[in-house]
């Protein structure tokens, strides 16, 4: 349990497992990570980045694998090409490429030298995270809200002082696809996590409440993931850990507000392009004469 002044502490840092290998997306991910896909003009790292600066995160934490530098690149200075657009007068264009860039001092990078699943990849952020809560982001989960995901996460984290998770509701027989809650007491929005099993099968699942990648944790959990116990897919699975928290200190789901894309699969990264065209006013009317010309 939080102990001391950790009970004051706020959700300062956020991490950001990039080190996948995007095999559903291959080939376009042979050279590109899954993360700098683009929905309509931004990639999906750009958005959770994004999310995390609008819930108030002041240090980001990405964890990468060898070799994989697009994105490291993608948020550093690249002074070329603001003067190229300065100097043939796209003065906006630049301004968008200097405001991507995040600052030396509140960026790290830490490597996961091997691809042992979620559990191993926030277990690789431990020493830049510290003894204070912390938040996680999987960016090929997009999250369309008025109100960030990760704010109403944290918001709720500081009233309840324990594990946080963002939860939704899943078709039954999609189960065996994620982290599944069992469900205790409910308080609105925010449920009780009284169990959680990594990937269960449809009849064995305790409800259909499935994690999704958005967390706010306690440094206590890096205590059970440095056991490397390895489960579902034989990876270092993250909800592993957290469901030996479980009876230790508050954890709670929230069902948050706003709908979420899976865009780690192809149909679901499809709707969200769809759905963030047809949110801007400057392509819904061409979004939907395409749509209805080929419906």
């Amino acid at each position: 349990m939080l102990k001391g002044s950790l009970m004051a502490q706020r959700v300062r840092k956020a991490v950001f497992p990039v080190g996948g290998l995007g095999t559903r997306f291959l080939p376009a991910t042979k050279a590109m990570p899954k993360e700098m896909l683009p929905i309509v003009d931004k990639p999906l790292i750009q958005y959770a980045v994004e999310e995390a600066q609008a819930a108030g995160i002041e240090e980001f934490i990405f964890v990468t694998r060898p070799g994989k530098t697009p994105i490291k690149d993608y948020f550093d200075r690249s002074n070329e090409l603001e003067n190229f657009l300065k100097e043939r007068g796209m003065a906006e264009q630049a301004r968008l490429v200097n405001w991507l860039t995040l600052p030396s001092e509140k960026v790290s990078y830490t490597l996961q030298q091997e691809p042992l699943g979620l559990g191993h990849a926030v277990w690789c952020a431990r020493e830049l995270i510290g003894d204070e809560p912390f938040a996680v982001l999987l960016a090929d989960d997009l999250v369309m809200a008025k109100t960030p995901c990760l704010k109403q996460i944290i918001h709720s984290f500081e009233k309840t002082r324990g594990n946080v998770v963002a939860v939704v509701d899943v078709p039954r027989m999609h189960t065996n696809r994620y982290g599944i809650v069992d469900i205790g007491a409910e308080d609105g929005p925010l449920v009780e996590v009284s169990g959680l099993v990594e990937k269960p099968s449809p009849e064995d699942a305790p409800s259909n409440l499935s994690i999704i990648g958005r967390y706010v944790l306690l440094p206590e959990v890096f205590e059970h993931l440095a056991q490397k116990e390895k489960g579902s897919g034989d990876e270092i699975q993250l909800t592993d850990s957290l469901a030996k928290m479980i009876g230790g200190s508050p954890f709670h789901g929230l069902r948050f507000e706003g709908t979420r894309f899976d865009c780690g699969d192809k149909i679901g990264f499809f709707d969200a392009n769809l759905a963030f065209a047809m949110s801007r006013d400057d392509l819904r009317e061409e979004v939907s004469a395409l749509i209805k010309k080929y419906v």
